[in-house]
């Protein structure tokens, strides 16, 4: 059975285990410990993968599958593979040709120290020949990396096999700098180094980069399945002490059953596995499995991953580590993954901060030492961004802002390539007047002098951009801040002056133009297009080398986070009654829930084709997807 679908099993401090239900590796980021050594950054692929026989009285069978160069699938037990479920976690089945049928389980268990847990069950012993019984021994071998998750591992004779055996634990140090990966399994353990070479990871081939890899193993865990469940646990560091193998993962699956069983739905457990620690609070994990967190998702996500949830000690975690970081008015676009530096290169981050904050303080009580951090932060992105700060983002004489030079990529529409900035949208975007104008409204409320600037940015805003031969907004204007020059394409970001942001800037009939505009233009079953069809630079498909791919990220593909803006602007403009929410519900949600098992098992893609079928692309895990439909669900769409 092949199913290149993903499952996910974050730790809650930036690490993760990931891989396909078919247990084919594809990705340099599919493995079973993967853990941030300096959360929740510095992640380091430990444990990539596992090679897993079966022997019992009538034979050998292989229950593992690895693709090797030639395109060759080996071994071959992808063929036994019966089922692969992942709720409550991921589970699989093999069903062996003398009728011998093995189960494994896999858990990661948040919080503490990150670490992996695996159970194999014998569910059926074999023929009746044997009683119903007879031997059954599960040999596993450990396929170890050592490596930044970004890289691909190639053999070497730096690497360390020798393993520090101490009753059911042990110990390999790969590599000076990595952590050290430590095993637990009521197994005994065979130690006979080797290297596996030459593992092909297709989607990376795909994507135009390195996709051979070589793993190291030191040796194999051999299980009696016969007398039991075989117990394996992989942590990083020293850890794993003061219980047998059997009791952690049986203590591991029972706290992860109830933890799991609290969330009303699988939705809310997907919204939960973006959360993580940063210092002393918490943050959001942009993006599995390669993003890591960044201020703009952040904030974006903190209406639907919290507040929807009513997860308001969280939200409030994440607003108050991340208020301490606003420098002249900005927030980092993110963190460098290596020296944790902040990068301050968006203009919208601290906007959406904003707006997230003051949808935290409206949705119940908030300790006046909270609210005084979050009025300062406001305060002081408010005043930053009027006096003027860094890449030329200021305010102006019509009460707009300006941001943006050459080179640097400040909105949500940032690809890259070469130096050579895709969408550069030099000037005044349209979506960051939005958010600006929203922003000054919240800082209004606090310090009456920011109302008149206000009241002035709102009335420049539609005169400036409102388009009424194409019934819709312009998306920049004084493009490359060249006073009275428009950039007329038809693009989603629009569509933020009418939805997803408390004020609707627009007069009723001009918001049901750009709705309207924005339905036929734009939208997919699985969300707003980046790009309408007929512009020259359309691209429908999200696939290539990075140079292709970046050029066509913000050029057609759609997004499904925009459909939270999206649907609440259609319900907005029809006026928010429960008939129009639940056509919303039937015309919009439906399909994108539909969609979760596409990709990312449980969760929404980053992006999908513009052109149908609307394949899914990007991170299969995006944390401003799951939030702005869980936000729809839970609260915009939800009826009396």
């Amino acid at each position: 059975m092949f199913d290149p679908r993903e499952w996910l099993e974050p730790d809650g401090q930036g690490g993760y285990a990931m891989g396909a239900g078919d247990g084919i590796r594809t990705r340099r980021y599919h493995g079973l410990l993967q853990v941030a050594v300096k959360p929740p950054e510095g992640r380091m692929m430990l444990v990539a993968d596992l090679e897993v026989t079966l022997v019992t009285a009538r034979g050998t069978y292989p229950l593992s599958s690895h693709r090797y160069r030639g395109d060759v699938i080996h071994p071959d037990g992808h063929t036994r593979l019966a089922t692969f479920t992942y709720e409550p976690w991921p589970r699989w089945e093999w069903a062996c040709e003398d009728g011998t049928r093995v189960a494994l389980e896999l858990a990661v268990g948040p919080g503490g120290r990150a670490k992996t847990v695996l159970r194999w069950t014998r569910l059926a012993a074999g023929h009746a020949e044997f009683g119903g019984t007879g031997p059954a021994t599960l040999a596993v071998r450990p396929l170890l990396a050592g490596r930044d998750y970004h890289a691909t591992h190639h053999e070497n004779s730096a690497f360390r096999f020798a393993a520090e055996v101490r009753g059911e634990r042990v110990t390999w140090r790969p590599y000076d700098g990595v952590p050290a990966i430590c095993a637990l399994a009521n197994a005994r353990y065979d130690h006979a180094p080797d290297w596996y070479r030459h593992f092909v990871l297709e989607t990376e081939r795909a994507r135009g980069l390195d996709f051979e890899e070589d793993l190291a193993t030191p040796g194999t865990f051999v299980f009696d399945l016969a007398a039991g469940p075989a117990a394996l646990a992989f942590a990083a560091g020293a850890g794993l002490d003061g219980e047998t193998a059997r009791d952690l993962v049986e203590r591991t699956f029972a706290a992860e059953h109830a933890r799991r069983a609290a969330f009303p739905g699988e939705l809310e457990r997907a919204a939960s596995q973006y959360i993580a620690g940063r210092g002393s609070g918490q943050t959001v994990i942009a993006g599995y499995p390669w993003f890591c967190d960044w201020g703009r998702d952040t904030f974006v996500a903190l209406r639907g991953l919290c507040l929807a949830t009513d997860n308001r000690d969280i939200a409030r975690r994440i607003l108050l580590q991340w208020g301490g970081a606003v420098s002249e008015g900005m927030l980092p676009n993110r963190y460098d993954e290596q020296d944790a530096q902040p990068e301050y290169n968006t203009v919208d981050a601290a906007l959406w901060f904003a707006i997230a904050a003051e949808a935290y303080v409206g949705s119940g009580p908030v300790e006046p030492a909270d609210r005084r951090v979050l009025d300062e932060a406001i305060a002081a992105i408010v005043a930053g961004y009027a006096r003027g700060t860094r890449h030329r983002i200021a305010g102006t004489d019509d009460g707009l802002l300006a941001c943006g030079e050459p080179g640097l990529q400040l909105t949500w529409m940032d690809a890259k390539v070469n130096g050579d900035v895709i969408t550069a949208r030099i000037g005044k975007p349209v979506e960051v007047q939005a958010l600006w104008l929203n922003v000054l409204a919240i800082a209004g409320k606090r310090e009456p002098r920011w109302r008149e600037r206000f009241e002035r940015g709102r009335a420049a805003f539609v005169a400036r951009f409102w388009d009424g031969e194409l019934g819709q907004l312009h998306d920049v204007v004084d493009c490359d801040h060249v006073a009275g020059t428009v950039d007329r394409t038809c693009r989603p970001n629009q569509i933020f002056a009418v939805g997803g942001l408390p004020l609707v800037l627009l007069d009723d009939a001009r918001a049901k133009a750009v709705v309207e505009t924005a339905f036929r233009r734009l939208w997919t079953v699985a969300g707003p297009r980046s790009l309408v069809e007929d512009d020259p630079r359309y691209r429908g498909r999200y696939e290539g080398d990075r140079e292709h791919r970046d050029r066509a990220y913000h050029n057609g593909p759609a997004w499904p986070w925009l459909a939270g803006a999206f649907v609440e602007a259609w319900l907005r403009v029809r006026g928010g009654g429960d008939d129009a929410k639940r056509e919303a519900r039937t015309r919009f949600l439906d399909p994108l829930l539909a969609r979760r098992d596409r990709a990312g098992l449980g969760h929404l893609s980053e992006i999908c084709d513009g052109d149908p079928p609307h394949l899914p692309r990007g991170c299969p895990f995006q944390a401003w997807s799951v939030a702005e439909v869980l936000r729809l669900d839970l609260q915009i769409l939800a009826t009396r």
